[in-house]
């Protein structure tokens, strides 16, 4: 029983395979992330590009994706690339909003995915709403109106371009039975 992973543990390590295979297929680029997941003491939104979004059902929580500026712009120009879009006409910096505005498609996509991989899993279901997005100069920490003490920071890159997921969720603890 002590060797039992956290329940966040487990939904961060869910979130994590969702936010590499939403990418990987949105972008074709290889998405890497740490085995390391980091107790952190609150999320925030750091620069350079923010996203946010709150989930609740059978459980609940905040997920926050931080993205520095190249590795927005990365994962921006492949994923429209991908899409058909030319190169010439893309956007060029990342505090334009066609840019602001992908990542936070891209991160409904992720959270899409991930609440499935939950639901398939363990039979339980959340709903988030639509993503938030913001181009930052300076971090600004999160404080939901639930009391989530339990945070995981994720680390992942893009070629060698580094972003984040911090994931904050209600005290809770799933117990499988038979």
């Amino acid at each position: 029983m002590a060797d039992e992973p956290e329940t966040i543990d487990v939904i961060a390590n869910i979130f994590s395979q969702a936010i590499k295979k939403t990418l990987e297929k949105s972008t074709r680029k290889t998405i890497k992330y740490s085995p390391t997941f980091q107790a952190i003491p609150r999320v925030s939104l750091k620069p350079e590009i923010g996203c946010f979004v709150l989930f609740s059902g059978d459980y609940a929580g905040l997920a926050v994706l931080n993205f520095t500026a190249d590795a927005a712009m990365d994962l921006y120009r492949s994923y429209m690339v991908n899409m058909g879009l030319p190169e010439g006409e893309l956007a060029r910096e990342y505090t334009s909003n066609e840019i602001i505005d992908t990542m936070g498609e891209m991160t409904n996509q992720i959270l899409g995915r991930a609440m499935s991989m939950v639901e398939s899993r363990f039979e339980l279901s959340a709903n988030c709403g639509q993503p938030k997005a913001l181009a930052l100069n300076n971090a600004i920490t999160l404080t939901p109106e639930m009391d989530y003490q339990t945070n995981r920071r994720v680390s992942f890159s893009v070629g060698t371009n580094r972003f984040h997921m911090e994931l904050a969720m209600e005290q809770t603890r799933f117990v499988a039975f038979k």
